[in-house]
């Protein structure tokens, strides 16, 4: 399964249990690591565990086994990455405070500052 195909299968599973606040991020020019973030809120302890278990369940079904999976015992934050996709489910207090679209959005790729690195060798 493509990476784009493998976000939208993750949206849908986030939209089924009805996650707030969704954000995709396309970051395939900042790095090698995934190719998507998805970064969800869930309302309560309870909600956040759901999403995340959702999209797990989506996504064995279509045949992906997610690389690992983080917090699902606490959940106040919530990793699931499944290689080319990774999502993010937080409770409000953590989502703000953590600012993860920020983070990802503010950087620049890393051919850029490669660029610029040796640029300011020469």
């Amino acid at each position: 399964m493509n990476s784009k195909r493998l976000c939208k299968l993750a949206h849908k599973a986030v939209d089924e249990l009805k996650g707030q606040d969704v954000t995709e991020l396309d970051v395939r020019k900042l790095t090698d690591v995934t190719d998507y973030l998805l970064v969800v809120t869930g309302r309560s302890t309870r909600q956040v565990k759901a999403i995340a278990e959702n999209v797990i369940d989506k996504a064995k079904a279509a045949g992906v086994r997610p690389l690992g999976i983080e917090g699902l015992e606490d959940g106040e934050w919530v990793l699931v990455d499944l290689v080319d996709v990774v999502v993010h489910v937080m409770q409000p207090d953590t989502r703000t405070y953590y600012e993860l679209e920020k983070l990802w959005t503010a950087m620049t790729p890393l051919q850029d500052t490669v660029e610029v690195s040796a640029a300011a060798t020469l």
